[in-house]
């Protein structure tokens, strides 16, 4: 969740976001200041605020939201095609998981890994990208 702040300076106005996590938070709990820290669930970076005597977390809503959006697309099944391109076959990505992945900035014009599992399964895995997201929210 974003602040938002409006500073005039005669004829310029200008429009900053300040990040609710900047301020001081209390655990509910124990009444203690919480630290900033991160968590990793199901291989999402999630920004969060630890208690440091109980362990109490508080997810950052804008990185609960992204998450929950994946799960739910993780938990839903899509049927697509598969056609002949050439010599091999190409298989279309729903508009729904591209729009997902481009919100979560990752590149599409990098190389990814097809693993081929086990029968019947195939893997993607856009690995670059993956730590690319990771060495920004590290910073």
């Amino acid at each position: 969740m974003y602040t938002v702040s409006v500073y005039v300076d005669e004829s310029i106005q200008l429009l900053m976001m300040a990040d609710i996590f900047d301020n001081t938070i209390l655990c509910k709990n124990c009444d203690i200041k919480m630290q900033k820290g991160k968590l990793v669930k199901n291989g999402f970076l999630l920004r969060a605020m630890i208690c440091p005597k109980c362990s109490e977390q508080i997810i950052h809503p804008v990185d609960l939201q992204d998450f929950n959006k994946f799960i739910s697309l993780k938990n839903k099944e899509f049927k697509v095609k598969m056609r002949l391109v050439g010599n091999s076959y190409a298989v279309s990505i729903p508009k729904e998981i591209v729009s997902f992945m481009q919100e979560q900035e990752k590149m599409f014009d990098d190389m990814v890994r097809l693993c081929f599992e086990e029968s019947g399964r195939l893997s993607l895995n856009f690995d670059n990208s993956l730590n690319r997201r990771r060495k920004q929210n590290e910073r």
